[in-house]
């Protein structure tokens, strides 16, 4: 098998993944034991218990640190493609309010497309279809005082007082509606459906430029803001007027789930790790300003 030389525990790695690549091996077949791979390889257990959680790192094994022999793994998933975030949010919420605890951490501008995709899950729970114990929510949203650079005049602040005025409160009249709206709907998911339910708000510093989604520590979800002019969106002395804004519910997400790979769960845990501190950095909202 190797000549007489020793075999390190990554050209083992490389001959065994070759078996899985090819087909040798398939998905959900066990492997030989580690003592008959030693003696296969001619090598001692501990180089055959390192290759074997290299392939493990690579997705490529699983059950390596139990009593039994380790199984070839499925077949990674491939990544979903981008769809709108109106299209996509949905359905990735129905399948995290499977779990008995459910955790959404969202960043974003405004929170209309997490309220208008919250509608799916709600509807499951009210139809008995999903029945979580938990629901916790935490979401980042811009300051309601905060000039933002969208939505804005047109042209930018500081050329019409009474415009500037129109457009801010716009802003400030969403930002409590929503609030309202999770509020309102948390309240009923505590009351009518005995769930441990919990939404919180928290205000960042500045105008977010990406709005971003982490579902049960599993899978973000990531899209940049398409930011253009918007017409007639807000009404001065019954002249209409033209914002600069971005049109959140249509920005494409991209899909990160750990069971995509190293590269996605290295994903996750980053924006995992990046939002806990981000949170923790910020001031609650004020919901009666």
């Amino acid at each position: 098998m190797n000549d007489g030389k020793r075999l390190s525990s990554t050209a083992i790695a490389d001959q065994l993944r070759e078996r899985i690549q090819s087909g040798r091996l398939r998905p959900g077949q066990r492997l030989p034991t580690q003592v008959q791979l030693a003696d296969e390889f001619g090598v001692q257990r501990g180089a055959v218990r390192q290759a074997l959680r290299i392939l493990q790192s690579e997705h490529l094994l699983t059950n390596v640190s139990k009593g039994s022999p380790p199984r070839v793994a499925a077949p990674i998933p491939a990544p979903e493609e981008p769809r709108p975030a109106l299209v996509g949010l949905a359905p990735r919420l129905e399948e995290a309010f499977s779990e008995p605890d459910v955790r959404i951490d969202a960043s974003c501008l405004t929170a209309e497309t997490l309220m208008r995709s919250m509608h799916a899950p709600l509807n499951l729970i009210e139809r008995k279809k999903v029945s979580p114990k938990s629901v916790k929510v935490r979401i980042v949203l811009p300051p309601r005082d905060l000039r933002r650079h969208y939505p804005a005049p047109d042209g930018g602040w500081g050329h019409d007082d009474d415009v500037d005025r129109a457009v801010h409160q716009r802003s400030v009249d969403q930002h409590k509606r929503q609030v309202a709206w999770f509020d309102g709907h948390f309240h009923m998911l505590r009351t009518a459906y005995r769930i441990d339910a919990n939404v919180e708000f928290r205000v960042g510093d500045g105008t977010p430029f990406h709005k971003l989604y982490l579902l049960n520590d599993t899978e973000v979800l990531f899209g940049h803001y398409v930011i253009g002019t918007k017409e007639g969106e807000v009404e001065v002395d019954g002249v209409s007027r033209d914002l600069r804004d971005a049109w959140g519910t249509e920005s494409r997400l991209f899909s990160f789930r750990r069971q995509y790979g190293a590269r996605d769960e290295l994903f996750v845990e980053d924006t995992k790790t990046w939002f806990n501190a981000l949170w923790e950095t910020l001031s609650p909202d004020v919901k009666d300003s």
